[in-house]
């Protein structure tokens, strides 16, 4: 499904989405399919917009804002005047929205057509963002409905909302992809607008629960690419006896989205970790004892 293809519906802002009854709209920015990471098999992604955290290395920045805006794209304009700037008259197609509202039952639908796929695979849908805990209404009775009908499901998220939200919305889940950041409180507040103890305190909830989560742990040069921080996380996760960890290095796939977004990007000249290098924090985790996966 193209953006351009998502049903619009009126809906003034987030604020908006999760106060409608049983939460029957959500704003997502695009639909992924035949997705082989996310979670096992074959999966269709789900992103969602709006995002309260900060990094300077996300690669979704249309994610953050959680505004439908327009954007053109540079390489397709033919600098006329006739479209003025409007989406829908636009003769190059040049112009085109960021983030569509889409009704409950138009994502099921969505979804639904690469049910063979998760049948076959052992797949499923997962939703990921931005922060799904944003739209945590609607996505905790989209993946009940999803878990009635025998289809996986999983979310990736960094956990920093309120307990009760989490929770409702990780028992849906068959899996949870949790990301773990930076381990200091003071830089992962200043650096990502990230509520440490918070996180800490929601990973731990998940398992007592027996909720099954797979940490995740981007490798990002200058903030988390440093063992002292990696080797915290471990330290931090031992207790739990979990067997799988998802390591996720740094790269500028991204990059293009920020110029598109006429948006500053100060990653921009960081070199992305070498192989050798993700191989040293690759022999930590499986030296604790970890199934390590690069990527996921």
């Amino acid at each position: 499904m193209t953006l351009s293809d998502a049903p619009r519906i009126n809906c003034k802002s987030l604020a908006d989405l999760d106060s409608q009854r049983s939460g029957e709209v959500a704003r997502i920015f695009n639909i992924q399919r035949y997705s082989l990471n996310d979670g096992g098999g074959i999966r269709t992604v789900v992103f969602f917009k709006g995002c309260p955290h900060t990094c300077p290395w996300c690669a979704n920045p249309e994610s953050i804002s959680s505004a439908i805006h327009t954007v053109r794209r540079e390489t397709k304009c033919l600098h006329c005047t006739p479209c003025l700037n409007n989406v829908r008259e636009c003769p190059a197609t040049a112009m085109e929205h960021i983030g569509q509202n889409i009704s409950f039952d138009e994502l099921v639908k969505e979804v639904l057509k690469d049910e063979i796929f998760f049948r076959s695979s052992g797949g499923g849908v997962t939703l990921s963002g931005g922060e799904v805990l944003m739209q945590s209404a609607f996505a905790t009775r989209f993946l009940n409905h999803l878990k009635r009908l025998g289809i996986n499901t999983a979310i990736e998220t960094a956990g920093d909302a309120p307990a009760g939200f989490l929770l409702l919305l990780a028992k849906q889940c068959d899996q949870v992809l949790f990301d773990l950041k930076i381990m200091d409180i003071q830089q992962s507040k200043a650096a990502l607008n990230l509520r440490l103890p918070r996180v800490l305190s929601n990973f731990a909830l998940l398992i007592k629960e027996n909720i099954t989560v797979i940490p995740r742990i981007p490798l990002i040069p200058g903030y988390t690419f440093n063992k002292n921080n990696f080797q915290a996380i471990l330290n931090f996760l031992a207790p739990f006896s979990l067997k799988e960890i998802h390591l996720l290095p740094f790269h500028q796939y991204g990059e293009a989205k920020y110029r598109l977004l006429n948006r500053e990007y100060t990653m921009r000249d960081v070199p992305a970790p070498t192989e050798q290098e993700v191989k040293e924090f690759y022999l930590m985790a499986e030296q604790a004892g970890y199934i390590v996966t690069i990527g996921g």
